[in-house]
């Protein structure tokens, strides 16, 4: 088998064909045509027969099924493919799975717009049911304007439109290129997800790895759901600082504290300062009485109170953030929760006594958090209970990375799976974790510590039920005692061989459908799974885990995880979690990071901040090889600006490929290499320029696949891409009067030898970048797929180019430059005859030189070429004698 041939399994049958060129090569329409001859030839199609060193499988992204693709997709995803493609044509069988993201809140919102409709878990389906309207509407945009309608309908239309979303989506990555297999699409919302998912929880919960708590929680109250920690991300907004004076219960004393969120005094709990600070050491084991409320509380040390931060004293109150939390857990304090699920004041607070206080409570309650402050202001204001007048400020606030209002703590039962975040014991699962960031690869090394920090600040273990609909339900029953309450202890699990189930239409073993929410019988855990929680078994959705064994050991541990940075702490982590606790391994052993997309005022492209651009306008004009250009450009890990004019250039790229390779194949056949490795007689290679470029282009497959192999696609293409430009620049126009026989038959076979050899490894060498203008041109002229040959070697461009190295082709491009020169400084046209001129060349150049000397004055179209010897080693271009311009063509 030859050097450039693949292993078994790929195309090694490419041999020399009669070119067939076009009259007029385009661009336009290459995306359909060659698009439809991949998927018929199935040349990305997995091997299934293969065996596991032979394999390079990758985790793909599944996209958020949910609107429209934006070019930060096209950006991520273009890079992952140019990885995929290099990996297939280094001989590996590649599996390259697309996977769609279907449930959770973006899916629910898309809904409840486009349809007009929420869900509302106690109405009964209906059969047939058609929706108010499709297609979005601004009346129906709003809760109140929607439809309510059962649960099972609106999970109905969530797979519809979901569904309708991906042939949108499938449709954009086949115009852009990517080469995943088609056939090993899956949804995170599907039935095999549903029980990969399922059967991972119960595996967890089997294992003391999942559990279920009553724990004050933080909560988007528009979607009404709890929000993990990472989950959350902070928003600076204007606040103040308001200055309220407790009454010490002893002497009558006031104790100020300052507080950003006065409407939380109802639930206050107690007063705490740092065990050291001088000012309230006097207080401790003292009681206060909040002002409007009349509530007795403690004052109380605690070390994470700040002496620096407001009055150096706090309120704790349950709950108002993260630190309230904590000082209520490890003080054991009194739940007094004040906010309902629906961000409002709730009616009932026993722990409110007094008459003054409950009458003023009363005015709070029903109201939101924005309308309870205000009120509440203004009460203290009235009671003289405020000092001075609030101090603004700005400072970060916790909101649900898709929700537009500040997260609340609300008391609520979620189910957690261990992570490290409150491994308090001995560490050692945060421990492994952090080991396991350190056994992956990661691109680029600095990427690591991005994993390192989050492991290491992680607060608390990782909540994965949420309160919405369309997702995976979380798959247990709770027994009913027999006044017909839940007994939280009593979890009824199905079996694994009824995966996936939905315990709100299925009822437990041993429990018929009659006895649901009866006493003495069952009820269903109404919760789904946050869509993480699937999201982070993608490697294990994909590969088999749950029922082909052995696809999941041919592909599992998979070789690369390419995603953006901003989900190391979501996505990554959680699926190293997954892995660990259910196979004790990575999920796969190296990781591709890539930037964000930014607009012109440098911030993050994002649906959220309504600043994308939708990609399918940017490949009609620019066509996909550019805009996979542009992708190709930015490295890894590294932030990129959206920028047009990349794609032009990427654009212009790809139609020189085609216009170039017309003209180098334009000369007529070439006597084949009796070895089958080349497109051409290696021997027929014997002018010492054509040997240089030869040499060169060597240099170019070594320093290109060396970056490749490092996965750094960018590098690769900077070191190809200059070249390829020379190669058009100045070697083919060099050697054109040549080609054409113009000095004879040996030195033209040489020169159309050396042309479709030099085509042929550019087109390899291109063709993960620009897919669709490298296909286009091998098809001109060669069997199967560029996509389905080796990647090129260098060993028999070095034996072809037999000793010569590059340095001949350097020196006549930097002559060539000068005779330009000196035309462009005169303003004549490049074809004006020069009459005479002296080139000085560097001494030991001066021989070698005249090996060129024909090629180089049919360029120039130098009449007479004196040759001298420079005394500073320079390439110069004096007593330059210019003829008559041609006379212009009428």
């Amino acid at each position: 088998m030859s050097e450039n041939s693949h292993d078994a399994g790929h195309d090694s049958t490419a041999r020399p064909m009669s070119p067939a060129i076009p009259d007029r090569p385009s661009l336009d329409g290459l995306e359909g045509k060659w698009d439809e001859q991949w998927e018929s030839a199935k040349v990305y199609a997995f091997n299934h027969e293969t065996s596991r060193e032979k394999v390079f499988s990758i985790d793909t992204p599944p996209p958020t099924a949910s609107g429209s693709l934006h070019i930060g997709h096209v950006f991520a995803y273009t890079q992952a493919d140019i990885l995929a493609r290099f990996h297939r044509m280094a001989g590996k069988d590649v599996f390259y799975p697309m996977g769609w993201d279907d449930n959770g809140l973006p899916t629910e919102r898309r809904v409840q717009n486009y349809f007009g409709v929420r869900c509302d878990p106690s109405l009964s389906y209906v059969e047939n049911f058609e929706p108010p309207h499709r297609g979005g509407n601004a009346k129906t945009s709003k809760p109140q304007n929607q439809m309510p309608i059962s649960r099972k309908n609106f999970i109905e239309l969530c797979l519809e439109l979901a569904t309708e979303d991906e042939k949108a989506f499938e449709h954009t990555f086949r115009t852009l290129g990517l080469s995943v297999d088609w056939n090993l699409r899956y949804q995170t919302i599907d039935d095999n997800s549903r029980a990969v998912s399922q059967k991972a929880f119960l595996t967890h919960l089997k294992n003391g790895q999942a559990y279920q708590a009553e724990a004050p929680t933080p909560w988007d109250v528009t979607f009404r759901t709890a929000v993990a920690q990472a989950e959350q991300e902070d928003h600076d907004r204007e606040g103040a600082y308001h200055r309220l004076g407790f009454t010490r219960a002893d002497n009558g004393e006031k104790v100020f504290i300052e507080t950003t969120r006065p409407e939380l005094l109802p639930a206050c709990v107690a007063l705490v300062a740092h065990p050291d600070d001088e000012r309230y050491k006097p207080l401790f084991g003292t009681n206060v009485i909040s002002p409007l409320f009349e509530v007795e509380v403690p004052v109380l040390a605690h070390p994470l109170a700040q002496a620096d931060k407001g009055a150096g004293i706090a309120m704790i109150c349950t709950f108002g953030d993260a630190t309230d939390v904590i000082w209520w857990r490890e003080l054991d304090l009194p739940t007094r929760a004040v906010i309902g699920r629906d961000g409002r004041f709730i009616e009932d607070t026993p722990w409110i006594t007094s008459e003054a206080g409950r009458e003023r409570y009363a005015e709070l309650a029903g109201l939101t958090v924005f309308s309870a402050q205000k009120r509440v202001v203004e009460m203290v204001t009235e009671t003289g209970d405020m000092v001075g007048e609030p101090k603004k400020i700005t400072h970060p606030v916790k909101f649900y990375e898709k929700g537009d209002k500040p997260l609340e703590y609300v008391t609520s039962r979620q189910w957690y799976i261990t992570n490290g975040g409150r491994d308090e014991s001995d560490g050692a699962l945060r421990t492994a974790l952090l080991r396991r960031g350190e056994e992956l690869t990661w691109y680029p090394e600095f990427m690591a510590s991005r994993y390192r920090n989050w492991v290491e600040n992680l607060t608390g273990d990782w909540l994965v039920s949420r309160q919405r609909y369309f997702g995976v339900p979380i798959p247990v029953w709770y027994g009913l005692d027999e006044r017909g309450e839940i007994d939280y202890e009593r979890v009824l699990v199905p079996s694994e061989d009824r995966l996936p189930v939905d315990p709100t239409l299925d009822a437990p073993e041993g429990f018929e459908e009659s006895q649901r929410d009866e006493p003495n019988g069952f009820t269903a855990d109404p919760d789904v799974f946050d869509t993480w929680a699937t999201s982070s078994l993608t490697p294990l959705l994909a590969t088999g885990w749950l029922d082909d064994r052995d696809l999941f050991e041919k592909v599992y541990p998979m070789d690369l995880r390419p995603q953006g940075h901003d989900i190391i702490r979501t996505w990554l982590f959680s699926t190293v979690v997954r892995s660990h606790l259910l196979t004790d391994s990575l999920p796969w052993t190296g990781a591709s990071i890539n930037g964000w997309i930014l607009d012109p005022d440098r911030k993050k492209m994002s649906k959220s901040k309504g600043n994308v651009v939708t990609p399918i306008d940017l490949l009609e004009k620019y066509g996909s090889d550019g805009v996979r250009y542009w992708a190709a450009r930015a490295r890894q890990g590294a932030d990129t600006a959206f920028e047009e004019g990349q794609m032009k250039i990427g654009r212009r790229l790809a139609i020189k490929i085609l216009n170039a390779s017309k003209f180098a194949l334009g000369f007529g056949e070439v006597a084949s290499d009796p070895e089958g490795t080349l497109p051409a007689d290696p021997a027929a290679v014997t002018e010492p320029l054509d040997r240089a470029m030869i040499a060169s282009l060597a240099s170019v497959v070594d320093q290109a696949s060396a970056a490749m192999a490092k996965l750094d696609y960018a590098r690769a293409i900077e070191v190809i891409e200059p070249f390829f430009w020379t190669f058009c620049d100045d070697y083919i126009e060099l050697v054109k009067n040549r080609a054409h026989g113009a000095a004879g038959e040996g030195p033209a076979a040489s020169a159309r030898a050396a042309l479709q050899i030099a085509l042929e490894t550019l087109l390899r060498l291109f063709a993960p970048y620009l897919p669709f203008a490298t296909d286009e041109v091998w098809s001109w002229w060669r069997e199967g797929s560029v996509h389905a040959q080796a990647w090129p070697t260098s060993a028999p461009l070095a034996k072809t180019a037999a000793g010569q190295d590059e340095s001949l082709l350097r020196v006549v491009s930097e002559a060539i430059i000068s005779v330009r020169k000196v035309k462009s400084d005169a303003k004549v046209s490049q074809k004006t005859p020069m009459l005479h001129a002296t080139l000085a060349l560097p001494e030991v150049a001066l021989a070698e030189f005249e090996s060129v000397r024909f090629d180089v004055c049919a360029l120039g179209s130098i009449e007479e070429l004196t040759l001298e010897a420079s005394t500073d080693g320079a390439i110069t271009l004096s007593k330059v004698e210019l003829g008559e311009p041609p006379a212009k063509k009428k």
